[in-house]
């Protein structure tokens, strides 16, 4: 069986060092010829973290992440969290650049501290680009389902946002249907003969067969930036989208988009150009940065949210790292958020639960509210049809807030039960 190396990427300044594979020629779901067989498991996806961390605090976060170096790949046994880069950005339209992002990350990250947590995380180094792009694709996917199976949180530092797809196909064989968020200024929807890009992977996402997908919900889209038929598709698919200045306008209403989610994908290029330069496309409009990081740690606090990837970070148009610092700041508060979980998913007989029936339109519908008393969040329930059996049971129960509450008070159906509704009938 022969031994395949990486193809060095043209017209880029740092060539990536070739990474060694077992290739058969049969038919990848992710590739239409090849087919990558892990050696032995997910060690063998990865190089190791090169980094001196000896002249670093002996409290900061590099010093106390388990690290894969040269000596070996870290027990993943009771890790919590994982930090893993993927170096590709081929299927990049713009911003060629983002797979030299990891290692910049890692500079900044490395030098936190963790405050009122004891962090169980572990680096487990890049993926470097494979034989293909396909073939990088292929072992994010399977790292991840592997991290996932493990009950283990996968943080993903990219490269180009197309490992979106990778990232959601980590959760093809968990056979459930999932909630995908994503942060960005635009829906990256294409058409649907586009080839796969950084500008069409959510097309992808949608037409994906078997469709595991439940919903999908945008935060901060620029109005400007989105062809008015892409969003009259979300609309159609009852799919949900935030404009930015509807977020920003009450950044907590984010919250309970978040906590909806199985997984999140965050565009750096959702941000100002003044709080994130590191993008070729970077716009003067977008979120500020104590917004990326509240955002984040409402994703770190969910207790249904299993992997995050962090995408677009492009070193070479970057200014003094404030793009790959705030990156790193942004994971800080992931974790600190997931150190605070509450673990109050909502027990419909548990009685650290309030709960609030509100009866609309003539009592037509009913909806039941729940309020956690460990921490005041706030969840809806839509009634389940009996024709689904459990397919979409994980569903009936939707994060909210108290203003949906409010809105139903009124005799107005709030937008989230409505939207599920729909997919649910």
């Amino acid at each position: 069986m022969p031994n395949a190396t990486s193809r060095e990427r043209p017209n880029h300044p740092n060539p990536r060092p070739p990474v060694n594979y077992f290739i058969l020629p049969l038919k990848n779901p992710l590739s239409e010829s090849l087919i990558l067989i892990p050696m032995s498991d997910i060690a063998h996806y990865f190089a190791p973290v090169d980094f001196d961390v000896t002249g670093l605090h002996e409290e900061s976060f590099g010093r106390n992440f388990l690290l894969h170096t040269e000596k070996g790949f870290p027990d993943l046994e009771g890790i919590d969290i994982v930090i893993l880069g993927v170096c590709e950005d081929r299927l990049a339209l713009a911003n060629k650049g983002s797979a030299d992002a990891p290692n910049e990350v890692r500079k900044h990250l490395y030098k936190l501290f963790p405050v009122g947590f004891t962090p169980k995380v572990a680096d487990l180094g890049n993926i470097m680009p494979g034989h293909t792009e396909q073939d990088t694709f292929y072992a994010v996917s399977e790292t991840v389902d592997y991290l996932l199976r493990q009950n283990i949180t996968p943080v993903i530092i990219g490269g180009s946002h197309d490992l979106t797809y990778a990232q959601f196909r980590g959760y093809e064989k968990l056979e459930q249907t999932i909630n995908v968020v994503t942060v960005d200024a635009g829906f990256d929807l294409g058409g649907a003969d586009n080839e796969l890009s950084n500008k069409t992977f959510l097309g992808r996402i949608i037409l994906h067969q078997p469709n595991y997908l439940f919903n999908y919900s945008n935060i901060g889209y620029q109005t400007y930036l989105v062809p008015q038929a892409s969003l009259g598709m979300m609309n159609k698919l009852y799919f949900d989208t935030y404009r930015l200045g509807q977020i920003r306008d009450n950044i907590q209403e984010a919250e309970p988009v978040i906590r909806h989610a199985d997984m999140i994908s965050f565009d750096m290029c959702a941000l100002k150009h003044s709080d994130a330069p590191g993008h070729e496309e970077a716009s003067p409009n977008g979120f500020y940065a104590e917004e990326a990081c509240q955002m984040m740690r409402y994703a770190g606090m969910s207790d249904k949210l299993t992997t995050l990837g962090i995408y677009e970070i492009n070193p070479h148009f970057d200014i003094q790292g404030k793009t790959a610092s705030l990156a790193a700041q942004m994971i800080w508060c992931f974790i600190d958020g997931f150190y605070s979980r509450k673990k109050d998913f909502p027990s419909r007989s548990s009685p650290e639960y309030t709960r609030f029936h509100v009866f609309l339109q003539d009592n037509k519908y009913e909806i039941n509210f729940y309020k956690s008393s460990k921490s005041d969040r706030w969840w809806m329930e839509v009634p389940y049809p009996p024709d689904k059996k459990l397919k979409f049971e994980r569903h009936t129960l939707i994060p909210c807030s108290y203003k949906d509450y409010e809105t139903a008070c009124k005799d107005d159906i709030p937008d989230r039960w409505w939207q599920t509704y729909q997919k649910l009938y």
